[in-house]
């Protein structure tokens, strides 16, 4: 049996606001570490597994987990994820930044600062306009990934101290870029202090990460893991920077990761009609109130069900089933609904820095696409959904030789 793991904390009051009153939306059990690939033929009893309990709060709204494992657990030297093995999400990255220039004017002597900036994908697009950045990202493997490809990296976590470093050596920031890392941080007070400080007087905050309607609309449950502690909704956002001198003037919902919010933050409060549109549809649809989230561990059981169902009626037809995308969000499905290697053969991802690993709790093994015409499957699962049409695109020649392709969210379903 997987053990488990010493090295996390829980909390008992809300990251944002400090506020005790928190109730329970979901509890996914004891899941190992989304990102925590694991080598091939390891024993099953040395992986640590942690409580993964999700919540809401009922003075700021701002959903949650409770647990909190170690920072460098998750982003420790064998972390995973490289964003430019993804064409869809480098050139999201690149409009991104073609219209922070069109909204910002910076130029040769301004500063872009990412925070999580990974493996350079978005701060390339302003490197090659001549504007000077600043990648920050804990992980070493992405970090030296972008110092080979020319930008500045600090291979550290973003904190108030290194802010302080920062302004010291007067790099005060223009823009500041944080795309899925917002959610990534325990101390929520503490990161936006440093992202004040970090922000020249005339700047702009640009912050980009999954929205809490899209995950309880559409049941996103394989969008918690312990990297993910927390989940906004815009009325959870603002009061948060608000509370650091920061003011919401722009909100923008995206179709990325299942649906993402960006938001845009600067010291004048002159906001767009976008914030009080957003505001007023979080009211309307129930997001300050607790019967928003009630329907959501029923919809994610029956939906675990379903799926499990689906794929043991292909197994008893003699029907091979493999996977697609070693992402997070797939070790988080695979384990919430017990999917192993008696109903998956194994998973293929573009990351060559993830083949011959097996995904976490269930030990699937992990192998490159080409794999799938050496093994063709009759069903192919994609559990990074959130690119499936990228992965469709990609993989066209598998329909056309007779394949399917089942989609797991928000419902199953057999394309």
């Amino acid at each position: 049996m997987p053990v488990l793991g010493s090295d996390f904390t829980v909390v008992d009051a809300c990251r944002s606001c400090g506020s005790a009153h928190l109730e329970q939306v979901l509890d996914l059990g004891r899941l190992p570490l989304s990102d925590g690939l694991v080598p091939g033929g390891s024993s099953r009893e040395d992986e640590p597994v942690y409580p993964l309990t999700l919540v809401w709060c009922k003075d700021c709204s701002l959903v949650q987990i409770l647990e909190t494992v170690e920072p460098t657990t998750l982003y420790g030297s064998e972390y995973p994820y490289y964003s430019s093995f993804s064409p869809a999400l480098v050139e999201h990255a690149r409009l991104n930044v073609e219209g922070i220039i069109g909204r910002t004017g910076v130029g040769e002597g301004s500063l872009v600062v990412e925070l999580a900036s990974n493996d350079g994908y978005l701060l390339q697009w302003f490197a090659k306009e001549g504007i000077p950045v600043l990648g920050i990202d804990p992980a070493p493997g992405p970090a030296a990934a972008a110092e080979d490809r020319g930008i500045p990296t600090l291979c550290e976590f973003f904190t108030v101290q290194l802010a302080q470093r920062l302004v010291s050596e007067d790099r005060l920031a223009d823009v500041v870029v944080g795309n899925n890392v917002l959610a990534h941080v325990p101390d929520q007070n503490a990161f936006v202090e440093a992202i004040s400080m970090l922000l020249a007087p005339e700047g702009l905050v640009v912050m980009e990460f999954p929205y809490v309607r899209d995950l309880v609309d559409k049941c996103e449950f394989d969008t918690i893991y312990h990297e993910h502690h927390c989940y906004f909704s815009v009325h959870a956002v603002q009061a948060l920077f608000r509370r650091h001198g920061l003011e919401l003037v722009k909100v923008e919902h995206l179709s990325i990761h299942g649906g993402s919010i960006r938001v845009y933050f600067s010291r004048t409060d002159a906001p767009d009609d976008s914030v009080a549109r957003f505001l007023a549809d979080e009211i309307s649809a129930g997001v300050l109130g607790s019967g928003y989230y009630e329907r959501f561990a029923n919809d994610a059981t029956e939906i675990r069900s379903g799926l499990r169902e689906l794929l043991q009626g292909f197994k008893s037809d003699g029907k091979r089933i493999a996977a697609y995308g070693a992402a997070a969000k797939g070790a988080i499905l695979l384990n919430f609904c017990q999917i192993d290697d008696s109903l998956i053969d194994y998973v293929v991802d573009r990351n060559h820095h993830k083949h011959g690993w097996e995904m976490p709790g269930v030990r699937i093994p992990i192998h490159p696409p080409d794999h799938l015409r050496d093994e063709t499957p009759d069903y192919l699962l994609i559990l990074a959904w959130n690119f499936k049409d990228e992965i469709v695109e990609q993989q066209s020649w598998f329909p056309a030789s007779g394949g399917r392709f089942i989609v797991p969210i928000p419902v199953p379903e057999v394309l």
